[in-house]
């Protein structure tokens, strides 16, 4: 795994001092030995490598990485380019084109948003070739609530998208005033029809970043 190395470091240091952590790290190593694990071992933690904590101005909370080859790369519901667009994703982009009249890009590589401030996390970094959730319990959720924690003491304006019944169970970590938690049923087919589509996240959250003095982010993803 490749270390932390910017401001997350100083936040979550304790945490890799921690027994759960030293088990997680050897059971993680175990499964990258053993099986085919995604994403690649170099990108587990590419979403604090992509926004540091100081720069965080969104939060996206997903579940586990994509589970099939060539998908997942650190940060949640984004795919490399090259990749077909997951259906969650397909979603989500036609949501943001009814909300802001992006445009939808013909590919589901979602750095441009981490690298303007978007933490896209997933509550479990790791998962095992064609099974979802089989690194479900193993620690990742220990380590990535210490990293919503450190959100939540953040003093300054910071939205959270909670898209989903996993995510939003995260909302009882929240209480900072100063932040705005946003919730809306998950974007895959299965939930999308019962009010992920016409929530308006992306608007609702530039809203409130301009509302603040804040930098709003450009949404649209490019070709």
């Amino acid at each position: 795994m490749a270390a932390l190395s910017n401001d997350w470091m100083d936040a979550l240091k304790g945490e890799f001092k921690k027994a759960y952590y030293r088990d997680l790290y050897e059971k993680v190593k175990e499964e990258y030995s053993k099986y085919q694990v995604f994403p690649p071992s170099d990108d587990i933690f590419n979403a604090f490598h992509l926004t540091p904590l100081s720069k965080v101005k969104v939060v996206i909370i997903g579940q586990d990485p994509y589970h099939n080859i060539g998908q997942a790369h650190g940060l949640c519901f984004s795919v490399k380019k090259g990749v077909d667009v997951p259906p969650s994703l397909v979603n989500i982009y036609k949501e943001l084109n009814a909300d802001l009249g992006c445009r939808i890009p013909d590919h589901g590589n979602l750095t441009k948003w981490a690298e303007q401030g978007v933490l896209m996390l997933n509550t479990v970094l790791t998962v095992r070739a064609h099974q979802a959730n089989s690194h479900r319990g193993i620690g990742w959720e220990q380590f990535t609530d210490a990293a919503i924690r450190a959100l939540n003491e953040q003093d300054r304006p910071i939205v959270y998208i909670l898209w989903g019944s996993p995510a939003q169970k995260k909302a009882s970590m929240l209480n900072n005033p100063k932040h705005l938690i946003l919730k809306a049923p998950h974007p895959s087919p299965l939930s999308a029809y019962r009010g992920f589509f016409g929530s308006r996240p992306f608007s609702k959250t530039n809203d409130f970043l301009v509302e603040h003095g804040i930098e709003p982010i450009d949404w649209q993803i490019e070709d």
